[in-house]
């Protein structure tokens, strides 16, 4: 259900500004308004998570894992996916036959992603960096990646070998020894995950891949089973029940940013080309019923020619249904007054995806300071980005944006300070730390310096 609960031709309960004007998608007129940001969350459509509700349905789920171990994540699959996998760990003979098996075109799109992306996520490795503070102490910063990491990959309406690659690459990149794949079980491939799934693990040289999805898949990796080792770091988009099982479990484990349904925001003026706006709302939409789809805009007249490309294009995409669904729940369009007006709202609202399509495109990129990720331009649609832009696609959604960002190298590292010093250098800042110590009434630490600086 969307928060924005008012019908599509009534007036918006916002105290002045905001009404709907009818059309394709429901429109908000803010020409004459600056909302708070607060007011933008509220007003916008975005489909309501409740992750909370969710904790209390997968906590059994997660507990029974941790008490039986594989029998608990092959009984979630017979209950979840309906299927009951013949063993949890796909065989390595399962990997290399869907490899052999791949549709040449796929393998070179998929070596190709693979090459872009280890590019990007390659150069965001960072060198130690050593800072002296006084003469004889120093600081050193390293980055050390974690042990062991599960990373998840989503196999609901669709395969997603592209999330294999999202998720592989970086930890691989940051220099992780031990990778494991899940990805839930399918009724119509005997109860592995699906092949061209299974193809990506093997392309990227993962042969440690389960058959395990949704909060058990977490729970696995989490607490550990027979077959599967506990991990330090599970990272992965995927359905509320995976975000709820991250939530339950963060701190057993490390995780990445919650994932909810997806989303995009495009920021355009009237050099946009209405069908290449619709038909980037439309991807978006095709992804999930919850997905959001908004255009921010200073012309109605490019609002009201999205709306027709809208009723050419939808009836056309393969996944109609579930567009319109998108679209009639999520979908809207903000008019506004004027690029800083439309900047501010792209800003409240905090898109996964960001994309400019107006005049100095560049320019006005430069200027946003809330997306997960930011296409410049008519030519770089959000598909870009999914498939072979080389950035990554895991990306902050519900307006996260505003303070996480998407899957990096640096969320398979920690960052550790190496601190140096000699005699000289410590007698000489003795007396400090014995008055902090003493603010502080830890009178042992000032014992533990002044022993030394004797």
């Amino acid at each position: 259900m969307s928060r924005w609960v008012f019908p599509k031709n009534s007036t918006a309960p916002t105290g002045g500004g905001a009404d709907t004007l009818g059309g394709v998608l429901r429109r908000l007129d803010l020409r004459s308004v600056r909302p708070s940001a607060s007011e933008v969350r509220r007003l916008i459509p975005r489909a309501a998570v409740d992750v909370d509700v969710a904790i209390e349905a997968v906590r059994p789920v997660c507990d029974d894992v941790r008490a039986r171990g594989d029998a608990a994540v092959l009984d979630a699959a017979e209950r979840f996916d309906r299927v009951r996998p013949a063993s949890l760990r796909v065989p390595a003979e399962d990997l290399e036959a869907a490899l052999a098996a791949l549709e040449p075109a796929v393998r070179d799109a998929l070596t190709e992603a693979i090459r872009r992306a280890r590019l990007v996520h390659r150069a965001q490795l960072r060198e130690p960096v050593v800072v002296e503070v006084a003469p004889g102490t120093t600081v050193t910063e390293r980055w050390i990646p974690v042990e062991r990491v599960g990373l998840y990959v989503p196999g609901g309406r669709v395969a997603y070998p592209s999330s294999v690659v999202m998720n592989v690459v970086p930890a691989q990149e940051a220099g992780v020894g031990s990778l494991a794949v899940a990805s839930p079980p399918q009724v119509d491939n005997d109860g592995r995950p699906h092949p061209v799934v299974l193809a990506a693990c093997a392309l990227l040289g993962v042969d440690e891949v389960y058959a395990a999805g949704g909060a058990q898949a977490v729970a696995m990796f989490a607490h550990g089973t027979q077959s599967c080792p506990a991990v330090d770091v599970v990272t992965g988009p995927g359905n509320v029940y995976v975000t709820a099982a991250k939530r339950l479990l963060r701190g057993v484990v490390g995780v990445d940013a919650e994932a909810g349904p997806t989303e995009v925001a495009i920021l355009a003026d009237d050099s946009a080309r209405p069908d290449f706006v619709a038909a980037d709302l439309i991807a978006q939409a095709e992804h999930d019923p919850m997905a959001a789809c908004l255009l921010v805009t200073t012309s109605v007249e490019l609002a009201d020619a999205v709306d027709v490309e809208l009723d050419k294009q939808v009836p056309r995409t393969r996944h109609r249904e579930r567009v319109a669904e998108a679209l009639a729940g999520q979908g809207a369009v903000a008019l506004v007054a004027d690029l800083d007006a439309g900047l501010a709202v792209a800003d409240a609202w905090a898109a996964e995806h960001l994309e400019i399509q107006t005049v100095d495109a560049a320019a006005v990129a430069a200027r946003v300071r809330n997306a997960g990720a930011i296409f410049v331009g008519p030519y770089a649609p959000v598909p870009l980005g999914d498939y072979l832009a080389g950035s990554n696609h895991v990306l902050p959604t519900g307006g996260t944006a505003r303070h996480s960002g998407g899957l990096a190298v640096s969320a398979f590292q920690r960052q550790v300070h190496v601190v140096s010093c000699d005699a000289d250098a410590l007698a000489d800042i003795a007396p400090r730390i014995a008055a902090l110590g003493t603010a502080e009434d830890l009178t042992g630490h000032v014992d533990a310096v002044e022993v030394r600086a004797r």
